[in-house]
């Protein structure tokens, strides 16, 4: 089965592709790297391409999405790309304008999804991350509402297909969801999920309002020494799941993922490594772990070594 015909569809009529390939990367990593591996994750069937605006590797993203429609691998409408909204533009009046500057960046007409990328609103401005004097972030006082209108008139006017959020809790998407005159629901939260951090009582509350949970850390959480303590266990080299990964001949990352997507969750797969990039599309075309992986790993955040079966 072609890896694009496995979509999931959103509360808005749109599908999205329930694989997709995730392109941040640390700052130490040459943003020219984005390119080639977004340019060989299209060649190797990736269909959904993950990126933003902080990510600050939008134009070769772009680049690479436009030139493997240029050599004819795949029309415009075959690929599904996502961005999102920085935080230091989460005033209204900025929204149209900061979605038009990463359009700029691709060289596209339009994303096919438009996501609010934390619903934490920073000062206004260039930086990525504004810091005063004393090393702290700067803060931004934005009611989310009025920045879920600004998502909504981008979509109307065809900027974006669809819109969504990121990194909102289930109150943040109430505040979202019960707002006076909404006109359309999120379609996503794309949010940190994986067998350590399983997000079940989130996915219930999306799924109770046709929400797709979108999962990114899905191999396991950045493991930057600014986000994550070196001492935390590494996801990939779990026992359980490589027990799995075992049994079925599959490698941890494949039984990650098949994890995701056997719950209803659009998965996105993030690597530079290409040997791991042609892997990680193994889920999709070869079905890779069977169904009774689901009830195999134990639905507790960071118990996943204490489950008690393996697989049936």
């Amino acid at each position: 089965m072609e890896t694009q015909c496995q979509r999931v569809k959103l509360n808005d009529g749109h599908f999205i592709p329930i694989l997709g390939f995730g392109t941040y990367t640390p700052e130490e990593v040459p943003k020219s790297e984005a390119l080639e591996v977004t340019r060989f994750a299209i060649e190797v069937g990736f269909r959904h391409i993950d990126s933003a605006h902080a990510y600050r590797n939008e134009e070769q993203v772009g680049q690479a999405i436009r030139s493997k429609i240029a050599d004819g691998t795949v029309k415009r409408e075959d690929i599904f790309y996502t961005s999102k909204l920085w935080s230091t533009s989460l005033q209204p009046e900025l929204v149209q304008s900061a979605l038009e500057k990463s359009l700029k960046s691709l060289q596209l007409d339009y994303v096919d999804l438009y996501l609010i990328h934390t619903p934490v609103p920073l000062k206004p401005g260039e930086e990525i991350l504004p810091t005063g004097e004393d090393g702290k972030l700067i803060l931004d006082s934005v009611d989310l509402r009025h920045t879920w209108e600004a998502l909504e008139k981008c979509k109307d006017a065809g900027l974006t297909k669809s819109i969504g959020v990121s990194n909102f809790n289930h109150k943040q998407l109430e505040k979202i969801l019960n707002k006076p005159g909404l006109k359309y629901k999120p379609v996503c939260n794309q949010v940190e999920c994986h067998p350590y951090l399983n997000q079940s009582k989130l996915l219930e509350f999306c799924k109770s309002h046709d929400i797709v949970l979108v999962a990114y850390g899905a191999l396991g959480a950045q493991r930057s020494s600014k986000w994550v303590n070196p001492n935390y266990p590494i996801l990939l080299e779990d026992p359980v799941l490589c027990a799995i990964a075992k049994k079925h001949k599959q490698t941890p990352a494949l039984v990650a993922l098949r994890y995701q997507i056997q719950r209803g969750v659009v998965v996105l797969a993030k690597s530079y490594n290409k040997k791991r990039i042609r892997e990680n599309i193994q889920v999709m075309i070869s079905g890779a772990v069977g169904r009774g992986l689901l009830s195999s790993i134990l639905h507790k955040g960071h118990s996943l070594s204490s489950s008690q079966t393996i697989l049936e």
